[in-house]
């Protein structure tokens, strides 16, 4: 692409992210810089510093794009037959996300700012935003559940689902099993809220 003078800031902030993601698609984190990014866009290096603060704004602004899409995937969802089945519905569609987008969606759990530096407030929203909709998810099928607890649940979820995807997006999987990645997930979905079922039922009975 030529350089163009006509584009307005949103839209240079847009072409910046889209090459950024491209980028990280077919190569992975390693593939992006800021020079690369450039090329793409037909610009020099230093306007993306005109936008963006570093090359560390530039990826959590991509990440952030990906949770939007992750969000908007999920609130389409149709609701399943049960509070259960609604559980397992988010944990597939999340599932099928990863594998739609993995050298993106990895780039969430790769990247790390530069030591002491705190995570944007505006970003740390968007991750807890997941977290909300997992707890929201869980409350119905665990209505007896504290506060705490719910949280504590919804990322123990979250964390054996992502375990399952990161290895599935990784070619990992077949070193341990046989299995696809969705009967597992369904299967360990299907197992913990059984166990916490189970758990909560020992904890309120009678002594």
């Amino acid at each position: 692409m030529g350089r163009r003078s006509t584009h307005t800031s949103d839209e240079l902030r847009t072409l910046i992210l889209e090459a950024a993601e491209d980028l990280i698609g077919e190569g992975g984190l390693s593939n992006l810089s800021a020079r690369e990014i450039a090329k793409r866009i037909g610009y020099s290096p230093g306007t993306i510093y005109n936008v963006f603060e570093n090359l560390d704004d530039v990826i959590l602004h991509v990440e952030a794009r990906l949770l939007d899409t992750l969000s908007a995937r999920l609130d389409a969802l149709p609701p399943g037959s049960s509070p259960s089945d609604d559980v397992e519905r988010l944990a597939v569609a999340y599932l099928e996300f990863t594998h739609e987008n993995p050298r993106r969606w990895n780039l969430l759990f790769e990247h790390h700012l530069p030591p002491g530096t705190p995570m944007p407030g505006w970003y740390q929203q968007k991750l807890d935003g997941l977290m909300d909709r997992v707890e929201a998810a869980l409350q119905p099928v665990l209505p007896d559940h504290d506060a705490i607890a719910l949280k504590r649940a919804a990322r123990v979820l979250w964390a054996g689902v992502h375990g399952i995807t990161s290895l599935s997006t990784a070619d990992k999987l077949s070193s341990v099993t046989t299995e696809s990645a969705r009967p597992l997930v369904e299967d360990m979905v299907a197992v913990f809220l059984a166990g916490l079922k189970t758990m909560h039922s020992l904890a309120t009975e009678p002594c």
